[in-house]
Order: C-alpha cells, then structure tokens, then sequence
C-alpha cells in the first residue's frame, strides 16, 4: 500500500511502527458551528482510509479529537449569554447528528480538548525546562527559532516566514515566529503555573496525540488547510517535547472550492451538511467526494452533486441477488482491481469504477457480481440501504403529476390515496398516468400484497 506523505511530498511504502498496528489520528472539529461541505470532505476521505486499512486486516486505533476550548466557541458564548461549555456541547451533538447521516464511523477515540488539561500542562513544563518555551505575563510562547526542522512540512524557508511574521497587540514575544502553548485568560481560563489561562490551539493535538496513541504515531491526517501554521507548530512543539519523531506519514485532503475559492466560514460561501442532506442523500454526498482523488480540490456544483446521484442510482439499482457469505472474495478478479486501486495512494476514482463494472455484471445474472460489489462498496462506506427521497424530488414530482391530471396534490400521501381509489374504482388510465409521470420524476411505485411502495428509481 502506497500513500502519499505530505512531509517528503513523496508517495511512500506504507510500513507501520508495530507489525500489523496502525495508529491514526485525524484532527477534529471546533465545536462552535454547523459542520459543512468542507468537513464533510475531510471526515468522508479519513472514514474510507480508516475502513480501507481494516479491510486490509490492520488492527487500526482511529482517533480524532474535539476543540472544545477556542476563541470562536468563547465568542459565540458571550453573544448568547452562555457557558463555553454549553456551547460547545451543543454544537458537538450537532456535528455527531452529521457525522452519522453521512455514514461516518465513530472513531475508536475522541477526546475533548478541555478533558485533557493536564497533560497539555505537562508538555509546556518540559518544554520550559528544555528552553524551547517561555513564560511571559501569563502566556506561553514556543520559540521556532530552537526548532532548526521547522518549515520543513509546509515548506517555507524560516526568512520567508518571518517576513510576514508580526507580534499583536498584547503579545510580549521573544520573536514574531514564536507562537502561543498557554494564553493568559481571567475571565474564561483554567489554573496553571503561569496563572489562570487556556491552551493555545497547537498544543491540544500533540497532548491528545501522545496520551492516545503514544509520542510516535504512524499516520495524522487533515485538511491541507492545516499545514501550516497547526500541524507545522504540532510537529515542532512534539518532537521538542517528546525528543523523537512525531508522524511517520502526513496525509492532507485538498478544498472543496465553490466558484474557484476554498469553502469556509470565513468566506461566508459554505453550504451546511445538514442543507446538503435535504437535496442529497449520504450515499451521494459521498460518491461526490469519492469521484475526485482526495488530495486534488473538489470544485462544488449542483450539476456535480446530480452527477453523482446518477451514480450512485446505478450501484443501488444493481440487480439483487443473496449475499453468498461463503464466497471468498479476494480470489476474484474485481478484488484485485479494487485493491490495486486502493493500495495507490487511496485512487477512489478508479475503485468506483470496479463497482460500475460490478454493477453491469450483476445486471447481466453473473451470480456472484452482486456478493463482491456489496462487500467493497462498503469498504468505501456506501449504505445499499434504498435510498429515501428528498424534499426537492418529492415537490419536483408532485409538480409534474398535478399538471398531467389537472389535480393539485400537496402531498405524496395525498397522491398515493388519490391513486388508491383510482385503482378501486377501476380507473386503470388515471393511475398508470399517475405512475408513469411518477416514473418520469425520477420515483418508482410498486403495488404489492403488502400495500403500495415508494423508491427513488
């Protein structure tokens, strides 16, 4: 298995510390907002990595943490009159709601940043000690300068750094390069040596990195937005703390752009999981973001996400057949193709088209087809579960049937029962027009013995 290391900007021979051991940590949300796009993109890409690296028989430790102490979760607290803690709360519960309609697996680890004080504590203490920090009037500073690898992941040259370095209003740095382990806060802080403060964002993750998975870890992973300054300021903070190296294998997923600039909150032009999932559902969201290899940029479109809705209809209406359980996959053609597509610095594209192929086999009545593509579909985390139709499909479709019959329909309920007393009545015209423009838009309608069925054609 290849994978591409941001650090060497190599793609490398994947080894792991220990024999068949992985251990993986991704950084995590700050819990102040609604998740969007962007972190959909992230946390879709490190699940398929995280499921892929089981499916390959690695025994994998995945974790990924929470920033529940932040400048933007003080703000928004003072704006609503609340506790950091109940903002954060509440906004945590909102992302894992969003995590789980994407069909995202919970991580084997996911601490909180405020529940691991102490050992943040102990990390700033030695590198106090060491002299590679400072105290001064109540914060902390690292000196970058100590650090002589620094630059060496984002690859920017230490002169070019410091020309755009600058000390703020407040700050009492040694150097403008220096950056924050412990900031001086009476008002929302917590007890330490160096007075009442709160951590600086940095060192959260190199002290929630070295008590779950230890000082040296196989793979961390992220957002390309984080290269520098986070994961930049993690590995100089880690190795001089830790007296060792911090990551074997740094690996970044590229932007989600709309109209060419990077999706974030920043820029006010993000679009809410929970807004995608009224139009789209998760399978599709994830074939999205599959469809593009996960470190170039992802450039969203309505157009786009219809694309892959389209795609996934294909995989989800493969003709069905039992899951034959006794079938040992990895003997099998396609298994090969899917492997050597994965093992190649995760290329989801071509795994994709493994199951296309799937797919038109199964159709085809090869016996076997629909047991391999239901086994790796899944390895890159598609649900075969039908998928349920959206709000905008449901309204499209009423549309088109209320112009066909001259009816208004409000709702699909209203529809069916409409259709109901068609058929009871005889009216064998009036409910076949009612399923063909159904049909048309995009939603099936089949009468069984057990009552009438809806699905997404």
């Amino acid at each position: 298995m290849k994978l591409h290391n941001s650090y060497t900007n190599k793609v490398e021979d994947f080894k792991p510390i220990e024999d068949n051991k992985v251990k993986m940590y991704v950084c995590g949300p700050t819990v102040y907002d609604y998740a969007h796009l962007g972190h959909a993109r992230c946390y879709i890409t490190w699940d398929v990595l995280y499921r892929y690296l089981k499916f390959k028989g690695y025994d994998v430790t995945y974790c990924r943490n929470v920033t529940d102490v932040d400048d933007k979760i003080l703000k928004k607290a003072e704006k609503e009159n609340k506790t950091p803690e109940e903002v954060s709360q509440y906004w945590y519960k909102q992302f894992e709601n969003s995590m789980k309609a994407l069909n995202t697996l919970k991580p084997d680890i996911e601490p909180f940043a405020t529940k691991t004080l102490g050992e943040m504590i102990s990390i700033i203490k030695d590198l106090i000690k060491n002299g590679y920090a400072y105290e001064s009037n109540g914060d902390v500073y690292f000196r970058v300068k100590k650090f002589s690898k620094y630059g060496q992941l984002s690859k920017q040259p230490i002169d070019q750094l410091e020309s755009g370095a600058r000390i703020e209003v407040g700050e009492h740095k040694e150097d403008p390069l220096d950056f924050a382990l412990w900031k001086h806060d009476e008002k929302f802080g917590y007890n330490s040596p160096w007075g009442i403060g709160r951590p600086g964002w940095h060192i959260e993750c190199s002290a929630m990195s070295r008590k779950y998975l230890g000082k040296t870890i196989d793979i961390h992973a992220g957002g390309a937005d984080l290269i520098f300054p986070h994961h930049e300021n993690e590995i100089a903070q880690s190795e001089c703390a830790n007296g060792c190296k911090f990551v074997n294998y740094w690996l970044h997923n590229g932007f989600v752009t709309i109209n060419k600039e990077k999706m974030s909150k920043s820029l006010g032009n993000f679009l809410t999981i929970d807004e995608l999932l009224k139009k789209y559902d998760a399978n599709t969201i994830r074939f999205f973001i599959l469809t593009n290899h996960y470190r170039m940029p992802v450039e969203f479109s309505d157009e786009a996400l219809s694309s892959a809705q389209a795609g996934v209809k294909r995989l989800l209406n493969a003709k069905r057949t039992k899951i034959n359980e006794e079938l040992d996959i990895t003997k099998t053609d396609e298994y090969k193709q899917f492997v050597e597509a994965m093992d190649d610095d995760l290329n989801t594209s071509k795994a994709l088209a493994v199951l296309f192929d799937l797919t038109n086999k199964a159709n085809k009545d090869d016996k076997d087809a629909y047991t391999i593509l239901h086994k790796l579909a899944s390895v890159l985390g598609f649900s075969f579960e039908k998928a349920a139709l959206t709000d905008e499909e449901i309204n499209n479709a009423l549309k088109n049937v209320s112009e066909v019959l001259g009816e208004n329909f409000n709702s699909l309920e209203a529809l069916i029962d409409y259709r109901k007393k068609a058929r009871e009545e005889k009216n064998w015209e009036i409910a076949d027009k009612i399923r063909i423009s159904l049909q048309d838009s995009g939603i099936l309608i089949k009468d069984t013995k057990d009552g009438t069925v809806i699905e997404p054609a």
